[in-house]
């Protein structure tokens, strides 16, 4: 349930602790994901008082933990595992950069002496041509994620325009999560509790996929776990493969309310969960040519109580000032009627959070005609 209360850093704080992490992905045809997230769990909020929360307060950091995701800080030593492996992605430049320790090095002593930079205050060098359809990022770019994935640096900030500001880990990560060395091991178990506490029920390809570890990885984890008493085996009625109850789940009478869900929401990113749970096949579409598409091009699912009832194709206009419903679907066998009037309300409450004064439906099928009508 979404609090009475105006949210606060109490409530960032227990939506952080329960889910575990917050996946970043930046594109802005609506609202950036990890701020969709909260709004799901929490409503209206300030996104400038969830901001000072994840960057000003020591709570949280980012790290390459699903995918790129704020986490908590005291996921940091969990973690250490993959920054130890870190390696420069395929493209990177910074692979075959003449001198690049030397450059590399110059970078942190620039950041040591003058405090957290973004990648606008390096120095520019000349790297590959930039082919067309690239995502382009500089030099100094890649050279301060190369240092942020090895955990040299760390994200202290965002600036208004999302780009990251760099710092060292000891002036953004507090010292108690610093000095805690965990094995690999030790690591990946409560990595993989994490995720089961997130989860509540879950396959082992989904406690897996949580943190981006392989089932063949978290097997062993997971039966410990269940030796430990933190995770029950289960079976559930129509799964194809064995379930774990996390100990801390709960089994609630109902599950009251509706909320519209980012792409990237834990409860709908790994696709055979969604489908298992929900009966519901989700794909992105992004990067689908415009004609192939089926459902659209940034296509929310919608869910009521505990199904998901229907999905919407949304765009913010912020020239017109229009909330854009560029298509909406139902899903099978559900309470039409209920669903749509759960979907505008929903709608009508997302406008006035991004403060756009309305709503513009684009009636396509019998669904999207009946949604416009009401609202």
């Amino acid at each position: 349930m979404r609090p009475n209360s105006e949210p606060d850093a109490r409530h960032f704080r227990r939506v952080l602790d329960r889910m575990g992490l917050l996946q970043l992905d930046f594109v802005n045809v609506l609202m950036p994901a990890h701020y969709l997230m909260i709004w799901s769990r929490v409503g209206a909020y300030q996104r400038e008082r969830f901001d000072r929360y994840a960057y000003g307060t020591g709570n949280c950091t980012e790290q390459w933990a699903h995918e790129a995701s704020i986490v908590p800080t005291s996921a940091w030593p969990l973690l250490a595992h993959r920054r130890a492996c870190f390696k420069p992605w395929k493209n990177s430049p910074i692979a075959k950069l003449r001198n690049r320790n030397q450059y590399l090095q110059q970078i942190l002593k620039q950041v040591e002496c003058d405090g957290g930079v973004t990648a606008s205050d390096l120095p520019p060098l000349p790297g590959p041509k930039r082919k067309a359809g690239d995502w382009h990022r500089s030099v100094p770019r890649w050279a301060l994620e190369y240092h942020f994935g090895c955990g040299a640096l760390t994200v202290a900030n965002r600036m208004p325009n999302f780009q990251r500001v760099y710092d060292l880990p000891e002036r953004v990560i507090p010292e108690k999560h610093l000095q805690l060395n965990l094995s690999d091991a030790d690591a990946q178990r409560e990595l993989l509790q994490r995720a089961a506490s997130a989860l509540g029920i879950a396959s082992l390809r989904d406690l897996a996929d949580y943190y981006r570890m392989t089932p063949r990885d978290a097997a062993p984890h997971v039966e410990g776990l269940v030796l430990s008493g933190d995770l029950q085996a289960v079976t559930v009625e129509g799964w194809g493969e064995s379930a774990y109850l996390s100990s801390d789940a709960r089994s609630p009478r109902r599950i009251p309310g509706a909320s519209l869900l980012s792409p990237f929401d834990p409860m709908v990113w790994f696709r055979p969960r969604a489908e298992r749970l929900f009966k519901f096949h989700y794909r992105i579409e992004i990067y689908v040519p415009e004609a192939k598409r089926k459902w659209g091009y940034y296509v929310l699912p919608f869910r009521m109580g505990d199904e998901i009832v229907a999905r919407v194709d949304l765009k913010a206009d912020r020239k017109s000032g229009a909330l854009l419903v560029q298509s909406a679907h139902e899903e099978g066998g559900i309470d039409r009627q209920r669903a749509l009037g759960a979907l505008a309300a929903e709608l009508t409450a997302l406008s006035e959070w991004l403060e756009l004064g309305q709503i513009k439906v684009r009636p396509q099928n019998a669904f999207s005609r009946a949604l416009s009508k009401i609202l």
